[in-house]
């Protein structure tokens, strides 16, 4: 007799075989393989749920660390800033330091050259200073004579010296001709007037006693004819004749007075005055502006008086 296929049970899958076979009842059967795949579900989702928390707190870990670089990055950028401001600030600084340098370095050289000169006019200053004396002990000593009898009298100048000599040294009365004692004192002036380099100013001077002559219609041409023929005798004994300057005075610049015939002797005279050559080139002034003024201004009488002594320099040879 033929089984029927159908009324068979279908064989379950060899997974659940060995629950399927065990001897227990198809509920229980049922019931233990939803616990085993209840226990696989769960185990499969307990380890993706650690995985998962894993990767946020790495994600986290490196979302604090990039915070942290972007932080440092804006850090290091604002003190890249401020030293890079600094640095300007610093080279600005070098700049104008090396200006002021560079200025100071100049004014250096500027006062060394000044000190330089201003030494090398001390120098010519003390030289002058010992010329001067040698010059004043040496006029001393070779005219004691004429100074001790007062008809020569030697002054020393602050810048140079001085030579009050009178009348009766050098003239006859109302001549203008060089006597021959007046020539060999003339002649020791001169020898010592070579040792210095100062400028000679030879000066005439007269009395208030009018003359009328023809050759000397005044007391200007008179005592500019005796100024000019000292200054011919200085000439012939050697000085240099850019040196030499003559000046008529007159009876304009007495020493004492006009009422006695004794102060009138004193006022008929010649003054020999040595005075430092000033030097007229621009640059000269150059160190010391404000002292510049005052050798102009005594160089302006001297070119005043210029005039009037050109007629006294004519009057001896007419």
């Amino acid at each position: 007799m033929r089984r029927s296929s159908t009324l068979s049970p279908q064989r379950p899958s060899t997974l659940l075989a060995p629950i399927w076979n065990c001897g227990t009842t198809w509920p229980r059967r049922l019931g233990t393989l939803l616990a085993l795949v209840c226990s696989i579900t769960a185990a499969a989702g307990c380890v993706s749920k650690g995985r998962y928390d894993g990767v946020v707190s790495d994600k986290r870990a490196l979302e604090r660390r990039v915070e942290l670089l972007e932080a440092s990055s804006r850090s290091l950028d604002a003190e890249r800033a401020k030293l890079l401001d600094e640095f300007e600030d610093l080279r600005i600084s070098q700049e104008k330091l090396d200006a002021k340098v560079a200025r100071l370095r100049r004014v250096e050289a500027d006062l060394s050259e000044r000190l330089s000169r201003r030494e090398s006019e001390l120098t010519a200053s003390v030289r002058e200073v010992d010329q001067l004396r040698g010059t004043y002990e040496g006029l001393l000593s070779d005219l004691e004579a004429e100074v001790a009898s007062g008809q020569i009298e030697i002054e020393q100048l602050r810048e140079g010296l001085r030579l009050n000599m009178t009348q009766d040294v050098l003239f006859a009365s109302g001549s203008a001709q060089v006597n021959s004692g007046g020539r060999a004192v003339l002649g020791k002036v001169a020898e010592r007037l070579q040792g210095v380099p100062h400028g000679v100013v030879v000066e005439g001077h007269t009395d208030d006693v009018p003359i009328h002559s023809e050759r000397f219609p005044t007391n200007w041409e008179l005592a500019g004819g005796r100024a000019a023929g000292v200054v011919r005798i200085l000439e012939a004994h050697g000085i240099d004749p850019v040196r030499l300057t003559v000046v008529s005075r007159g009876e304009t610049s007495p020493r004492d007075s006009n009422a006695t015939p004794e102060g009138r002797a004193r006022n008929r005279r010649i003054e020999i005055t040595l005075e430092p050559v000033r030097d007229s080139s621009p640059a000269a002034p150059e160190p010391a502006p404000a002292a510049e003024p005052a050798p102009a201004a005594e160089a302006a009488p001297a070119a005043e008086a210029a005039p009037a002594a050109e007629p006294e320099g004519t009057v001896p040879g007419s």
